[in-house]
């Protein structure tokens, strides 16, 4: 991070972050508009924010920079499918940084709080959801010590008619 670092403070999420936190919400869909040809338009919530604040299986932060939120993200334990090693693991979603604060280490910074709190819960398996495509995101994933496991892959084929 550059020389600014003393302004910024990582904090749990409140009920009075909600207006900002929803505004946030809707720069996260129109930046994977391009990527997801099935997102509706118009405005998404693909979750309850305020349900994240209050589910104590939920931590939401927040990135302040002078009583001013420029960021957020959530983690929320997850029950794993029944085939799989572990029983529970960590969901991290809502990444969120302000394009005018990007590039200085935020969202690493906030990664780093989540997994704090997944270890807390006992848990040491963290997962994310990212497009394929994004690869800015994918990289700044990377950089944070994930790795791909699943490409989800999907086929159109309302046109397909009676060739099917």
């Amino acid at each position: 991070m550059n020389d600014n670092t003393k302004d910024i403070s990582i904090r749990q999420a409140v009920n009075t972050d909600l207006p900002k936190l929803a505004e946030f919400l809707q720069h996260l869909v129109h930046a994977e508009r391009p990527f997801d040809v099935t997102l509706k338009e118009g405005e998404i919530f693909y979750y309850s924010i305020e349900d994240f604040i209050s589910d104590p299986k939920s931590e939401l932060l927040v990135i302040d920079f002078n009583n001013q939120i420029i960021g957020c993200g959530y983690a929320q334990i997850r029950q794993a499918k029944p085939y799989q090693k572990h029983e529970f693991f960590g969901y991290l979603g809502f990444m969120f940084v302000d394009p005018k604060f990007r590039g200085r280490g935020l969202n690493n910074l906030l990664i780093d709080h989540l997994k704090k709190w997944v270890l807390s819960q006992g848990i040491t398996e963290v997962r994310l959801d990212v497009y394929h495509d994004n690869e800015a995101a994918v990289n700044a994933y990377k950089k944070a010590g994930f790795e791909p496991i699943l490409t989800t892959m999907r086929c159109d084929i309302s046109q397909m008619g009676e060739n099917i």
